[in-house]
């Protein structure tokens, strides 16, 4: 009964965004809580856990995603956008614009999360479209899937190595990685694949109009980039590099020092790699690249229009995670458990409960953890109790924490938000591209199964 009235609710809230035309924050929030009835949880417990949804999910994501706009501003107006997008097509050519985002979405990954990565690679995303001449729904796509590939993967991010962790193989975490480096590929190349469907689309049939403009009802005109005296390529790429960087570094000292106590330098490189703190420091770097007269002025004028940006984002991106978060607190990961750890099918077992998990409360995280805590049990029953067969687990686990992503997903909304991406044009273009990720990324793992377990 809980499974068929989360296909009914998540079916409404698809028709109620596409052809209703209602607002994602309302109809999320009214999904949320017809869930949480439906999942028997009292309507003023109900209210409790979407508040707490809803802040949890921007406490970890909001302030990355307003600091994150800031910067993006800044890079558009100040041209350092464009003088990215030239370095890397010089670099890397314009021939191939989409895997061009592909690989750099899969690099970032590791250390970031995707949402984060998203954030920061935003304004570099849509300069290399508008470089490149190609559509921006297949540059997020590419960007998107890119990052979402070693999201689930590859360790140091949080959800594999808690999945290596559960399932009993943290000790062989170089082999989670190197197989993990291996299947997030598949998983990449194929949402590369997807994306260039989408290399020629007419954007104007399927992003939405400016948020600005929306909900002003005015047409903005918005600044043209100071291209007369352009930031040097170094300058205009610190914004970007140097939250990459520092986080990246901190989720090193945290994987080192994760069973010591650190020291202080390791504590000091931990605190610079936090999201919210990498990104207040590449705003710094941002504002270095306001030149000429009354920077204060343009700054502050650049902060008010990134503000107004985000601020849609924001209220979509935790309606999101309300909806997520009521279905977490519902028994319908039990309920899902229950039907599939019993059908003795190998490596599917996992990949089946993962993917079950992840398309049920959207959280790829949750999913991960959840999947391998419950199928760490049957590992000897499966088959797979060696330590080939436990991080071929990890990688199913991973491959079913990727199907699908949708709008109980707050990865969804930062993409589609970010991208101006209709409901409409992301599910056909997003979340496919998730699904088939995802199970192109278990065909690959079962092959490997048959030669290695």
């Amino acid at each position: 009964m809980l499974i068929i009235g989360l296909i009914i609710v998540v079916a409404a809230l698809v028709f109620a965004t596409v052809k209703l035309r209602v607002h994602p924050f309302l109809a999320l929030l009214l999904a949320a809580f017809v869930m949480a009835l439906i999942g028997g949880i009292a309507p003023k417990e109900a209210i409790s856990v979407i508040n707490d949804g809803f802040g949890g999910t921007l406490g970890y994501i909001g302030i990355v995603i307003a600091l994150g706009t800031i910067i993006g501003v800044i890079l558009d107006r100040t041209g350092a956008a464009i003088v990215m997008a030239e370095a890397i097509i010089r670099a890397l050519s314009d021939r191939f614009p989409n895997l061009t985002a592909t690989i750099i979405g899969y690099i970032v990954s590791i250390p970031v999360f995707c949402d984060s990565g998203y954030v920061i690679l935003n304004s570099l995303k849509n300069a290399l479209a508008k470089k490149a001449g190609v559509s921006m729904v297949a540059m997020s796509v590419a960007l998107a899937t890119g990052l979402f590939a070693t999201h689930n993967f590859v360790p140091p991010t949080p959800g594999p190595i808690a999945a290596a962790s559960n399932i009993g193989i943290a000790d062989a975490l170089g082999l989670v990685i190197l197989f993990g480096l291996v299947v997030a590929a598949v998983a990449a190349a194929v949402g590369w694949l997807w994306a260039s469907r989408y290399t020629h689309a007419n954007d104007d049939e399927l992003l939405e109009p400016d948020p600005i403009e929306e909900a002003t009802g005015q047409e903005v005109k918005k600044p043209e980039p100071d291209l007369a005296n352009p930031p040097t390529t170094l300058a205009a790429f610190m914004p970007i590099l140097a939250p990459i960087i520092l986080i990246s570094i901190g989720s090193i000292a945290s994987l080192a020092t994760r069973d010591v106590d650190p020291g202080m330098f390791a504590a000091a490189l931990i605190f610079l790699g936090q999201p919210v703190v990498a990104l207040a420091i590449g705003v710094v770097f941002a504002l270095l690249l306001v030149k000429g007269g009354d920077k204060r002025g343009r700054f502050h004028q650049m902060t008010v229009d990134a503000v107004l940006l985000a601020a849609p984002i924001l209220l979509i991106t935790g309606a999101g995670g309300a909806f997520g978060s009521v279905l977490q607190e519902t028994p319908i990961g039990d309920q899902l458990g229950d039907m599939l750890t019993g059908l003795g099918l190998g490596l599917l077992v996992p990949f089946l409960l993962a993917a079950a998990l992840k398309s049920a409360q959207g959280s790829s995280t949750v999913a991960l953890v959840a999947a391998s805590s419950m199928v760490a049990p049957l590992l000897p029953a499966l088959g797979l109790d060696s330590d080939m067969g436990m991080v071929l687990a990890v990688m199913a686990v991973g491959a079913g924490a990727m199907t699908v992503s949708h709008a109980n997903d707050s990865f969804f909304w930062v993409v589609t938000q970010f991208s101006r991406m209709k409901v409409s044009t992301a599910y056909k273009a997003y979340t496919t591209a998730t699904l088939l990720q995802g199970v192109s990324a278990m065909i690959v793992i079962y092959l490997l199964g048959l030669v290695f377990v």
